[in-house]
């Protein structure tokens, strides 16, 4: 253990000066008291308000995202079907 990781340590309280670890005795009292649940009713009034946080995309960003995402689908379909036919025939040639 170096000289900045004992230090950090102290002053954490996990070693004492010597750099023997400090019993954990305490360690119970400090641990924070368990919140309650909150309600279903609570839970729901919270989403709403991160929902309304949100920036959300207008009508021609949505259309264009729609767009670039079936092209790409498109592309990666036709490029995944001609690999796959490509290397069946290849298998298919070998086993003959």
């Amino acid at each position: 253990m170096n000289r900045e990781t004992k230090r950090m340590m102290q002053r954490k309280g996990q070693v004492g000066a010597d750099g023997a670890p400090v019993a954990r005795a305490a360690a119970p009292a400090q641990r924070k008291a368990r919140k309650e649940r909150m309600s279903v009713r609570q839970f729901f009034r919270e989403v709403r308000e991160e929902l309304r946080q949100v920036t959300w995309p207008t009508r021609p960003e949505l259309k264009n995202y729609v767009g670039i995402v079936a092209s790409v689908l498109v592309v990666m379909t036709g490029l995944i079907y001609l690999l796959n036919l490509g290397f069946g025939k290849i298998v298919l040639a070998l086993f003959q």
